[in-house]
């Protein structure tokens, strides 16, 4: 038989001809008309200082376009229940695939949720017990720490066609595993009584001490006062049996108060739902200093801890509840469950391990399934997020990274590179978001924006290969072979911050001093116990300041006036001088547009379709009414300083008619972490990660704590930005304050005064101190994972 021949070779086949992604014309955020070509099915790198435009043009431009050409397929009924996404900002994007993007956001705060739920491995353990567990206590639910029990009976009404009906006796029965002391939570609040009213006085006396509660408000005290269930002028000791429980634990009753209705409750049950049902990380700070003060969490004494019910701990597979199963760690987990053997579920079995072996190889073994995923870093969450991804079959697909190598040991990079090309090797196209000499060196195609931050930014500097971005003259190639050198000499510590007998979750009875007035920077392999050490074991009285990861929370009303409490003496300077309210001089109150509401923009909801913001045509964007604009603090309205750079704002408060030292004094800070290019009035929504962990350290400098924390400081720093971060602490120490910085950037272990090395490894396999000393005795010794990395870096 004749062997059929091709007319066209696959090589001229017109499918080949789209093996580009076309972007002609960004102009998203600080981007500037910027046109690039990428290739497809390759593994492309983006870099440029923090601010310069990447994640504009990755995320917020070919990300954004491909989810919202893809939610566009669905059918007008499917997109009204989809998130609204407007086209971003460009003339053409042409040859877009599939984007799935894994970005650095936290995972939800949600105490309920864990490691096990947000990646479903948690789902099918409970198929797995409900069909092995001996003994057998019902349905997957029953083994859900997030389903309650449910048992109800009566009668329904239902319909038998025109004007018929009959009443039916039904009954409901659903068995959950929730803990019912806990519901499902781990743990139990205790409220300290003390914290919230003094005993001693009445409540017309003012006994409350809670933050807001003043004695002229009518929804709070007032309501308390003159609810007729207390008598307001007796000392809060001297409250009858009854008058304390309606004063601490009274069900909500509807009251007349001066003639309005108002609903009383407790006190307890009140502050529960005005503090305790919101996220304390978007409290503002007083509220959360009282939070804390006023409130402690203790493990649940019914579950221990596990969230289950006892008849959900009582179900059994080889001597294991899901309780112990879940607390092992993942690694072990793994383990345990290779040794089962049992045909009817043995799908199940295949994808659980799959799912707990995708955990090992990407380095997070070392996890359990109850971990609270509020609890994760912010590189930890990333790779949660990849393991759904790593056994996935499709091909041709655009995945997008956001930094995967934050919060990584240099030990644990290469692990994350060898998964990276792995994605690229089945036909996917990767763009990774990265500042790691170590990640652009195994890019295909690198793309360098900037040449600077913010407005001096979003220029493409430079496009090709690694080879040809050393030898380029951009910011990134003359930086990229930058190496830190050990300190000749080293400070000499002014004391010590003693920790004993540490055993927060994997540490084994640590003990360690952490010398003051020197920078300590404690290190180690992820998951060796850093955390546990700086911020779980640390004493109460320390006086620490600790600057961590977690998000900064603001809508986009927000921005870095507002945040760092800048806005409070322009607004006063500006009524000082012109001898008005300040009120008037905030977009959110008496001096916002009536149009726009402050806004600038007017939104408008299509629906289906991605809403539409226009500028406000009364305001032109300036979001303040017209009377307001006339009034001027050295020659300038305050829209027009809201408009200024930080350098321009840090140079306008200093000195003349607009001196204004506590403005002054706020803009030096930003200025001194590398923020003098934000304008102050930009919406926090608009920055960078990078730029918002260094606005929030800009705010704690002004704290008056000694020691301070800063948790991996250099995540989302351009290589070029770590020298200026170096400075920065330097300062610090130099003004007499101890500095702990949590770091696995080799620059930051070089320039340290002294190391404090975890290990040796991660979960148990860590826990311990195994290096404390200088950088140069660590690099001599080469005694650790961190002592070989860090030799090698500095070239000993």
């Amino acid at each position: 038989m004749a062997k059929r021949t091709n007319p066209r070779s696959p090589a001229s086949h017109a499918a080949d001809s789209h093996d580009l992604i076309r972007v002609h014309g960004a102009r998203e955020n600080n981007l500037k008309d910027v046109s690039i070509e990428i290739p497809k099915r390759r593994l492309t790198v983006f870099t440029g200082v923090s601010g310069s435009g990447k994640s504009s043009l990755v995320f917020d431009t070919i990300a954004a376009e491909s989810k919202r050409l893809i939610n566009e397929t669905y059918s007008t009924f499917v997109q009204g229940f989809m998130p609204n996404m407007a086209r971003p900002e460009v003339d053409v994007l042409d040859g877009l695939t599939t984007a799935i993007t894994v970005d650095q956001q936290r995972m939800g705060g949600d105490p309920r949720s864990t490691v096990g739920t947000a990646t479903d491995a948690n789902a099918m353990l409970r198929i797995l017990f409900s069909r092995l567990g001996k003994p057998a206590i019902g349905p997957p639910s029953a083994y859900s720490f997030n389903t309650a029990t449910v048992r109800a009976s009566g009668g329904i009404t239902v319909d038998r066609g025109a004007a018929k009906t009959k009443t039916v006796k039904a009954t409901f029965n659903r068995v959950g595993g929730m803990c019912t002391r806990c519901e499902g939570r781990g743990n139990v609040s205790d409220i300290d009584l003390t914290q919230l009213y003094d005993d001693s006085k009445s409540i017309s006396e003012g006994a409350f001490t809670i933050p807001g509660w003043k004695s002229d408000n009518v929804w709070t005290v007032g309501l308390y006062a003159e609810s007729g269930f207390l008598d307001p002028n007796k000392p809060i000791r001297r409250f009858t049996k009854k008058e304390m429980q309606d004063f601490l634990y009274r069900e909500p009753t509807k009251v007349k108060v001066n003639g309005v209705n108002l609903t009383y409750e407790g006190l307890i049950p009140k502050i529960q739902k005005s503090f305790l049902s919101k996220d304390k990380e978007a409290m503002q700070p007083h509220i959360r200093a009282f939070v804390e003060r006023a409130v402690t969490f203790t493990t649940c004494p019914e579950c221990d801890g596990t969230r289950l019910s006892e008849g959900a701990r009582s179900s059994k597979i080889k001597r294991k509840s899901i309780a112990d199963a879940c607390f092992m760690e993942i690694r072990d987990l793994a383990e345990w469950v290779r040794g089962l053997d049992e045909p009817s579920v043995a799908p199940l079995l295949t994808a659980l391990r799959q799912t707990l072996d995708s955990f090992v190889e990407i380095g997070l073994g070392y996890l359990s399934l109850d971990r609270a995923s509020g609890t994760l870093s912010g590189g930890e969450a990333q790779r949660v997020k990849m393991i759904r991804h790593l056994g996935s079959s499709l091909t041709d697909v655009t995945y997008v990274f956001d930094e995967p190598t934050a919060g990584l040991h240099p030990h644990d990079i290469e692990r994350m590179n060898n998964l990276l090309c792995k994605l690229r090797d089945k036909g996917n196209t990767v763009l990774v978001v990265e500042h790691k000499p170590e990640v652009i060196a195994i890019a295909d195609h690198v793309v360098d924006l900037g040449p600077g931050a913010g407005s001096a930014g979003g220029t493409v500097c430079f496009e090709g290969t690694v080879e040809g971005l050393r030898k380029s003259d951009t910011v990134t190639g003359r930086h990229l072979g930058d190496r830190a050198a050990v300190k000749d000499e080293v400070r000499a510590p002014a004391g010590a911050l003693e920790i004993r007998g540490a055993t927060a979750n994997n540490l084994r009875g640590v003990d360690v001093d952490i010398p003051l007035g020197v920078l300590a920077v404690v290190t180690g392999v992820a998951g060796s116990g850093k955390s546990s050490l700086v911020h779980g074991s640390m004493p109460s009285d320390a006086g620490v300041v600790s600057v961590d990861q977690s998000p900064i929370r603001g809508s986009r009303r927000s921005n870095p006036a507002t945040y760092t409490g800048l806005l409070d003496p322009i607004r006063k300077a500006f009524a000082k001088a012109n001898d008005v309210k300040p009120a008037l001089f905030s977009a959110n109150s008496e001096g916002a547009c009536p149009t726009c509401n402050g806004a600038g923009v007017i939104y408008s909801d299509l629906v289906i379709m991605a809403g539409e913001a226009t500028t406000c045509e009364d305001c032109e964007g300036k979001r303040f009414d017209a009377s307001v604009l006339e009034y001027r603090l050295g020659g300038r309205d305050i829209s027009e300083v809201l408009a200024m750079s930080v350098s321009e704002a840090e140079e306008f408060f200093g000195e003349g008619e607009a001196r204004t030292p506590a403005a002054h004094k706020i803009l030096e800070r930003l200025v001194d972490v590398g923020l003098g290019y934000l304008t102050i009035g930009q919406p926090l929504t608009t920055l960078s990660g990078g730029e918002r962990q260094r606005l929030k350290l800009a705010t704690h400098m002004g704290d008056k704590g000694g020691v301070y924390i800063l948790d991996e400081p250099t995540t989302g720093l351009h290589l070029a930005d770590v020298e200026q971060l170096l400075g920065l602490l330097d300062r610090l120490v130099d003004s007499g304050k101890s500095v702990i910085v949590v770091e696995h950037h080799q620059a930051v272990m070089a320039h340290a005064d002294w190391i404090i090395d975890l290990g040796p490894g991660a979960g148990h396999d860590g826990g311990k101190v195994v290096f404390e000393g200088t950088p140069a005795e660590l690099v001599a010794a080469r005694s650790t994972l961190t002592g070989e990395h860090l030799a090698e870096y500095v070239g000993a």
